[in-house]
């Protein structure tokens, strides 16, 4: 974990915190340890949301709710993933020997958690103004870089395509599958009981997500 913080340019004063902050449940409870991560998930969610409404306020003329939709395109699963992708995450996060099996050091869900249980790491160890430095690092250049999106509100989307109709958009779960650690699921997106478009994910949320991204592009055409 050294070269990551070195990269980010900080020692840390409580080293224990960035090692729950990259434990997974599966390993602390393989190994019979008191903390996984997800306690620090929670406060970095918070931190992270934080940290990038400032920087938009501060560097963004925009109303309320452009901001708040480019806040949650760069703090959305798929932005916070590709963040801990590219520091290389994956070779500090610790998981249990089934989830090692099925590549959760490299699951994107997981991969998004960690970065914010990591953010979290840092406020609690560096205080809020040296961790909004350090987060700021890492993510101004994606935002800065226009030709990276992370848009991923595709229900918002959907919604505000077919209002102006007063057609009603409805989500179905039509299948699961996979052990109970690992499920997928997925789910059809309707438009006044039209199916027009489907997805799959490891949650609902996400399958949803995807279905609404394909329900999109079809009606953009």
């Amino acid at each position: 974990m050294n070269q990551l913080f070195q990269k980010l340019g900080f020692l840390p004063n409580e080293l224990k915190l960035y090692t729950t902050a990259f434990s997974h449940s599966s390993y602390v409870h393989e190994h019979k340890l008191k903390a996984d991560y997800e306690r620090l998930e929670f406060l970095g969610d918070k931190v992270l949301d934080l940290v990038i409404s400032d920087y938009l306020y501060n560097n963004f003329d925009k109303k309320e709710g452009d901001m708040t939709k480019l806040r949650a395109s760069y703090v959305c699963e798929n932005a916070c993933s590709r963040y801990a992708q590219d520091l290389n995450f994956s070779e500090y996060i610790k998981v249990g020997h089934g989830e090692e099996i099925d590549g959760g050091r490299y699951k994107k869900v997981i991969l998004a958690d960690i970065f914010e249980s990591f953010c979290g790491a840092m406020y609690l160890d560096l205080g809020y103004e040296v961790a909004k430095e350090k987060i700021l690092s890492i993510i101004v250049p994606y935002i800065e870089d226009p030709t990276i999106t992370f848009f991923s509100d595709y229900k918002s989307a959907i919604q505000e395509f077919v209002q102006t109709d007063g057609k009603t958009v409805t989500y179905e779960v039509v299948g699961e599958d996979g052990p109970a650690h690992n499920k997928k699921f997925e789910v059809v997106l309707k438009v006044d009981g039209i199916i027009f478009g489907k997805g799959m994910g490891a949650n609902k949320k996400e399958a949803e997500q995807e279905a609404a991204k394909e329900a999109l592009e079809k009606l953009a055409v």
